[in-house]
């Protein structure tokens, strides 16, 4: 980030939500082909918080280990346990101390792993983690998830399980990372429902400094600019976002996912 924002300040909060792509031995663009890529990109950014999406058990423990001993994760897998894919959040241990943790399930029976309704093609899930900063010793929630990719009746109830359930969290600021599988900033109803509706800030639209903007689902193709940005970095009122950026990255023609990273550098109130 320091290129685009300069040297963060004290305080500052590196975010980084990250669909991975789940790990297949199956090329083109295997696992063993991007986990280098991927090994590239995160010890180079180094982000303090990493919200990630379809990450599996092993593809996990891979990118902890490549992390260094510096980073640990939360999360469980959509089926339970260990089984499926996760919405691990990863993060510096040395900056932020977990307090708190849970997970709940998109359906109408958000507390039944594997579980979902709507007509969601595929079991969808939310983990989060209450953290208290060592360098502020400020406490926030971290909120991580990733909507249905063929039902937007399902995007669109699970948009409204998320502001349910995350206005119980009180009054302590959250960041809310994502593969919303939705459109940002067009008549996106998931969009609408929790940025008009919901009170939630947009850190593209509202950090003064970013990038060119790309669509974050690329399929390993060329990226197309002005396209649909699926991934999203949301927070609370009050938190500020003084950049933004979508992580082009590569090694010769290999990109580390399907999607671009997205980060914001953040301040909590």
């Amino acid at each position: 980030m320091d290129a685009l924002a300069g040297p963060a300040a004290a305080g500052d909060l590196d975010v980084m939500t990250f669909n991975l792509r789940y790990a297949s031995d199956s090329p083109p663009h295997s696992w063993a082909q991007r986990r280098p890529v991927t090994r590239a990109l995160l010890t180079t950014e180094r982000p303090d918080l990493i919200g990630t999406q379809e990450g599996l058990s092993a593809q996990l423990a891979d990118i902890k280990a490549d992390l260094g001993s510096g980073y640990d994760y939360i999360g469980l897998g959509r089926n339970g346990g260990d089984s499926g894919e996760h919405m691990a959040i990863f993060f510096k241990t040395a900056r932020l101390l977990p307090q708190e943790s849970g997970n709940f399930w998109l359906s109408e029976t958000p507390t039944v792993p594997g579980s979902k309704s709507w007509g969601s093609f595929a079991t969808r899930m939310v983990t989060w983690v209450l953290f208290a900063d060592r360098e502020t010793g400020r406490h926030f929630y971290a909120v991580n998830t990733h909507l249905d990719n063929r039902s937007e009746n399902a995007r669109l109830h699970a948009a409204q399980l998320i502001r349910q359930r995350l206005a119980a969290f009180g009054s302590l600021p959250i960041v809310l990372t994502g593969d919303f599988n939705s459109a940002a900033r067009s008549s996106s109803a998931v969009y609408h429902l929790l940025v008009d509706q919901a009170g939630f800030r947009d850190s593209w639209t509202t950090a003064p400094r970013r990038t060119k903007p790309y669509a974050t689902i690329h399929n390993y193709q060329a990226l197309v600019p002005g396209g649909i940005q699926a991934d999203w970095i949301l927070t609370s009122p009050g938190v500020t976002a003084s950049a933004v950026l979508m992580n082009t990255f590569r090694l010769g023609t290999q990109y580390p996912s399907d999607h671009l990273p997205v980060q914001a550098r953040l301040r909590l109130p």
